[in-house]
């Protein structure tokens, strides 16, 4: 008898594998938190906040997160004018992406915090996703002799100092900012309620896709710099955005690096930076905030993985473009 002629099964439909993307490195130049008094590194005038941000970029920083500071004494400013004195600089010098604060510091109103950046028309602003407790007063014991008399009540005042990011400036920063002037976010997220934050304003069509999410940890007040709570942010934020979003992650103080390997690892972009972290190790001071960014490059490349370029960046954000900002 002849045996039944058969066909062989259909071989199985390959799985598509999606490439694992390069890794954004965000550099915070000199931000709103440390006082000269705290390290001879931190930029303070325009010139040093330039030099330290073009450098910075030239070791590998795509994005720039940038703050201002008198001058004079080293306090963070809002002012527009002081901006201005290193915006321009940067641009010229280097093709990163510009980020803006709207957080700005300890007792500035929103519309301060605004100035800026309303000013200046970013590709990239910050914005806080909550208002929360955001305590730096027990830096003010580590230190006796201050440079300038605003440090150590400015740190310790943070004892009853509430950030504020209500819903109602939340909008208003979206509106002014995103619908206003194109510019895009970093949505900083201190904690886990933030991320529900967003995702409501991602409901209410007010921010579009994909978000970029700062996973912020190790500020006392907000989610504590624990390995399983990035692991927690991320199955949230998986949970809520789906593939619709990027994130990064900072470590406050001494565990910048660590966490920003981990994060790596896990798939997602970094930031460094003398706003996050004045040291290199256990009693040792970054000299620069290129210090920082070459340190993490060559730990994301010891790990096999690639970094983005601020083009790549831009594509990876969907950003307007350095050529549509005001300065």
């Amino acid at each position: 008898m002849a045996a039944l002629e058969t066909s062989p099964p259909p071989a199985p439909p390959r799985r598509q594998k999606r490439g694992r993307e390069k890794v954004i490195i965000t550099c915070a130049v000199t931000g709103s938190i440390h006082t000269p008094t705290m390290s001879p590194h931190l930029p303070v005038t325009p010139d040093q906040i330039a030099e330290q941000a073009v450098a910075a970029a030239e070791a590998g920083a795509a994005i720039l997160h940038l703050h201002a500071r008198d001058p004079e004494t080293g306090r963070p400013s809002p002012d527009p004018d002081v901006f201005m004195r290193f915006l321009p600089r940067i641009k010229q010098q280097t093709d990163a992406v510009v980020n803006i604060t709207t957080g700005g510091g300890q007792g500035m109103t929103v519309e301060d915090r605004m100035q800026a950046a309303l000013t200046a028309k970013p590709e990239m602003c910050s914005l806080n996703m909550g208002s929360m407790n955001f305590a730096l007063h027990p830096l003010a014991d580590r230190y006796s002799d201050w440079q300038h008399a605003w440090e150590k009540p400015f740190l310790e005042g943070s004892k009853d100092f509430i950030f504020r990011n209500t819903f109602g400036d939340i909008e208003r920063i979206l509106k002014d900012l995103g619908e206003g002037c194109g510019t895009r976010f970093e949505f900083e997220c201190y904690d886990v309620g933030h991320l529900y934050t967003l995702a409501h304003f991602l409901d209410k069509g007010l921010v579009r896709t994909p978000l970029f999410c700062q996973f912020i940890f190790g500020i006392l007040g907000g989610i504590g710099a624990d390995p399983d709570n990035l692991t927690h942010m991320k199955s949230v934020a998986d949970r809520l955005f789906g593939g619709d979003y990027r994130f990064s992650v900072l470590g406050g103080g001494r565990h910048q690096m660590g966490l920003a390997a981990m994060g790596a690892v896990m798939g997602g972009n970094v930031r460094v930076g003398l706003e996050d972290s004045l040291t290199m190790g256990p009693g040792r001071l970054a000299v620069s905030n290129a210090e920082q960014v070459s340190h993490v490059r060559g730990i994301l490349e010891s790990l096999g993985l690639q970094v983005a370029s601020p083009a790549e960046a831009r594509t990876m954000l969907d950003l307007k473009g350095a050529d549509l900002v005001a300065f």
